[in-house]
């Protein structure tokens, strides 16, 4: 059956490109973060443990909505780890197996390739495709990228202000 809303077969292709390079970079996100939750060993196992349980259902979700934006479109969505690997942005580590903290910098960089990607995702589907629903779409995903780099970040953050001594010097002056 024909679809009809509003934009044409090269517009809806262009912007079903873009949602299956995203869904790439999440589908190999979920994995990354998946296997690092398993992994993780030291004294901030469990937090991290639970935060990338947190993050990992997180895309689990977000991967089925970008999946049913691509058929809402009329497009098939990429459903292979080859066509995954293909077309990510990011990429994986195979048989490397960093400490917790390198674990954290590696996911912070990738949330924020995607990040990066999705503003100019949001751009595109904009002002080239003229279909302002993805990138209203899009932007809700980097919103939920940033909030998990935020949270990412925080981790790097408080573990170097506090074996620094300056979170222990800050409270003390106050």
């Amino acid at each position: 059956m024909s679809i009809n809303i509003g934009l044409t077969e090269q517009q809806r292709q262009g912007v079903v490109d873009i949602l299956n390079k995203v869904l790439a970079d999440a589908y190999l996100l979920l994995i990354k973060t998946k296997k690092y939750h398993w992994d993780v060993v030291g004294p901030q196992f469990r937090t991290l443990h639970e935060l990338w349980e947190e993050h990992y259902e997180a895309l689990t979700i977000s991967i089925d909505s970008i999946a049913e934006r691509v058929r809402m479109l009329n497009g098939y969505p990429l459903g292979t780890a080859d066509g995954f690997l293909k077309n990510a942005s990011i990429k994986e580590h195979p048989g490397d197996l960093p400490n917790a903290e390198e674990m954290v910098q590696r996911l912070v960089t990738d949330h924020e390739q995607v990040i990066r990607n999705l503003r100019q995702y949001v751009d595109q589907t904009s002002e080239e495709f003229h279909d302002e629903g993805t990138s209203d779409f899009l932007i809700g995903l980097m919103e939920d990228h940033e909030e998990m780099a935020w949270m990412l970040r925080s981790f790097i953050d408080g573990a170097s202000f506090e074996s620094s001594g300056k979170r222990d010097k800050e409270l003390v002056s106050k």
